[in-house]
């Protein structure tokens, strides 16, 4: 009997000295038969405030309580281990996040006896997963913006295309798209130099971008000097409308170009093309047509807006 109860009391003493927490639930009571004496200094409360389950339940967060104590009751039954992470309420108000690791005990008759586990703090852990997830998505936006003008680039210009050409095809309304080009820009690099031409790109594309008004519209940078705008669901009457106030918007900038032919101030020429795509209409011939657009703009003198 001696060496049992010091075999017990080395067990015991072992426990208590770890940083998981032992518990354990008596399963026709639902009543906390034992729970380390840590749980004191993580939580805050102490280990004799631990009376039933629904202690338990009662110190987690609200919004995760519900689901945590249905899939460790409904897991409990059917005799299957398991672990749930959840928010536990600590005696300051404040939370920590916690592992709940479970051992169902059965009976000799197979049935539940006990439940037996240890909670984790992994509040640290759960800071550094947040981090990653954040920075994945920092690392997702920035692989689908541009470096320079921090406008959409072109690899989510192609996939914004190809999703809002199907819409309108599916849905037989129109799309327009926008080609614009700085009117000599090259000219542009040649008097001012790159770095000066860079801020103009950077000022043109956050200039353009405002003609982005509805949250499905959608602006990017297509190449070089060259920049797009998709316009769903909009007729040819209306592409004209937001053109023209593009157009404006940039001359508005007033951003000195005293070389260039068409204008003191820097300019932009436009192609644009209205489609309310058939199965038989392809996207390339499409943007192919709204490029010529483009190009007639240019021939015809710049600071144009072609309309196909």
């Amino acid at each position: 009997m001696t060496d049992e109860l010091e075999s017990a009391a080395f067990y015991k003493t072992l426990l208590e000295s770890t940083h998981a927490i032992p518990w354990k639930i008596d399963w026709e009571s639902m009543r906390f038969a034992y729970i380390g004496p840590q749980i004191e200094k993580l939580l805050g409360w102490s280990a004799d405030s631990w009376c039933s389950a629904n202690d338990w339940a009662e110190r987690m967060h609200p919004e995760d309580r519900d689901w945590v104590v249905n899939f460790c009751i409904s897991q409990s039954k059917e005799g299957v281990d398991h672990e749930a992470d959840y928010r536990a309420l600590c005696a300051d108000g404040s939370y920590l996040w916690i592992r709940d690791v479970v051992h169902v005990v059965r009976n000799e008759a197979g049935a539940v006896d006990s439940l037996v586990g240890f909670m984790f703090d992994i509040s640290e852990r759960k800071k550094i997963e947040d981090k990653l997830v954040h920075l994945q998505q920092e690392l997702e936006e920035l692989s689908f913006k541009d470096g320079l003008t921090g406008v959409a680039n072109r690899r989510m210009l192609d996939s914004v295309l190809d999703k809002q050409w199907s819409h309108a095809r599916r849905s037989s309304q129109p799309l327009t798209v926008i080609i614009f080009d700085i009117d000599y820009f090259k000219q542009y690099n040649d008097h001012f130099g790159h770095i000066q031409g860079d801020d103009c790109l950077r000022q043109v594309a956050r200039t353009l971008s405002q003609g982005v008004t509805r949250h499905n519209d959608f602006f990017a940078r297509y190449g070089g000097e060259e920049f797009m705008l998709i316009l769903p669901e909009t007729d040819a009457a209306a592409a004209a409308k937001v053109a023209e106030r593009c157009r404006s918007l940039i001359f508005k900038l007033q951003l000195p170009h005293p070389i260039s032919p068409a204008s003191p101030v820097v300019t932009v020429s436009q192609g644009v093309g209205t489609i309310t795509p058939q199965p038989s209409d392809s996207l390339k011939a499409f943007i192919d047509a709204v490029d010529k657009n483009l190009y007639r703009a240019k021939q015809s003198g710049r600071n144009k807006i072609v309309n196909g």
